[in-house]
């Protein structure tokens, strides 16, 4: 008997990949290309035909429907319907990404190319006293950011936290750690303008109408800092195993000390990252502050006199009521608004080099 030997296939990997069932690595990326391809095409016809220029966003909008419609088409010819169904769905999150990075990637662009060109040593070294035309600067409004926002951290995040530990620890199941709850889900919803009346119309009982002081917006602040620290603090103890707790009990450890030595350093670098959330949720606010701590054109280094200027209303009133030149406020609210960005940004790497410095050491 003889048996006939079948010569191995000499056929490239590539195209072995299409009998197996299984597409090429670059199908997708191909597949991308003549799909945005055919957009541009119908697109410029359009574009021809009409009076209009290019629809970019068409282009893309488009370019993406093709996309995941002949990804799925082929692939379920070829590869069948599960993994058709998981190419569809991974290009489905993806252009949900882009879609999402488009307005960040488009607000950091806009704002760095408009506000670069406007910053300069006088900017960050001056204020506006006696400025009307160019010139100036926004040292006031830095300034008055920067000891509003520290002192709304102050008040805000020893009662966030404090709240958070007894919602945890100590009042599982009981009536008034639900109200408290009950009370913080509400308070995080609540329009900013609205904590700006509640401490406005707080000190104002005290001090008479029309005060307008640096501290009232920092209690403005807190007041919409602290149903946030409160949430974020409150999940990142829920992560922390109910082992050591257990353990440190066993070893004849008190309550809280177990929560001071155990729990809050195992948690403390969620802890921070919901902290300095917190802080840019509210660096920006522009209303609270415009009823609290109003606007003045010179410096002012006490939250407790007179009236403080922060970055947020100074980009507000630069641009609102522009002067002559007019380029000159528009151009000094573009800065101030990049020098916002770039503060928030520094306050997220100063939360995550404290929360690497400060988190529990697994290494041996």
């Amino acid at each position: 008997m003889t048996t006939t030997l079948t010569p191995p296939s000499t056929a490239p990997a590539e195209d072995r990949r299409l009998t197996n069932g299984q597409l090429p690595r670059w199908s997708p990326w191909f597949l991308l290309l003549a799909a945005f391809a055919v957009s541009a095409v119908l697109f410029g016809i359009l574009a021809v035909s009409g009076d209009g220029g290019f629809n970019v966003a068409g282009w893309a909008v488009v370019g993406a429907l093709v996309y995941l419609a002949l990804v799925f088409s082929i692939s379920g010819i070829v590869e069948g319907r599960r993994k058709a169904v998981d190419r569809f769905v991974t290009g489905l999150v993806t252009v949900a990404f882009v879609i999402a990075m488009v307005p960040l990637v488009s607000v950091a662009i806009t704002v760095v190319s408009l506000g670069a060109p406007h910053w300069s040593a006088e900017f960050f070294t001056s204020s506006m006293r006696n400025v009307t035309g160019e010139g100036g600067g926004a040292l006031h409004a830095i300034i008055g950011t920067l000891l509003i926002t520290l002192a709304a951290a102050v008040i805000s995040i020893p009662i966030g936290v404090f709240t958070a530990i007894y919602l945890i620890e100590y009042g599982e199941g009981r009536r008034l750690a639900r109200g408290i709850t009950f009370l913080v889900d509400v308070m995080t919803g609540i329009p900013s303008i609205v904590a700006g009346l509640f401490a406005y119309a707080l000190f104002a009982i005290f001090l008479g109408p029309g005060v307008r002081l640096g501290i009232i917006g920092s209690v403005a602040l807190a007041v919409l800092m602290i149903p946030v620290v409160v949430r974020s603090t409150e999940e990142m103890l829920r992560l922390v195993p109910n082992e050591l707790r257990e353990a440190s009990y066993a070893l004849g450890v008190p309550k809280w000390l177990t929560i001071a030595k155990v729990v809050l350093p195992t948690a403390i670098a969620g802890i921070t990252t919901g902290i300095m959330l917190s802080i840019a949720r509210v660096i920006g606010e522009t209303a609270p502050l415009l009823i609290t701590a109003g606007f003045t054109a010179s410096m002012n280094y006490d939250l407790f006199s007179g009236r403080m200027q922060t970055l947020p209303v100074f980009t507000y009133t630069q641009y609102m009521n522009q002067g002559i030149p007019a380029e000159a406020y528009v151009g000094r609210a573009w800065a101030a608004a990049l020098t916002l960005i770039v503060l928030v940004m520094l306050l997220n790497l100063v939360a995550r080099v404290i929360a690497r410095a400060f988190a529990p050491k697994t290494g041996r």
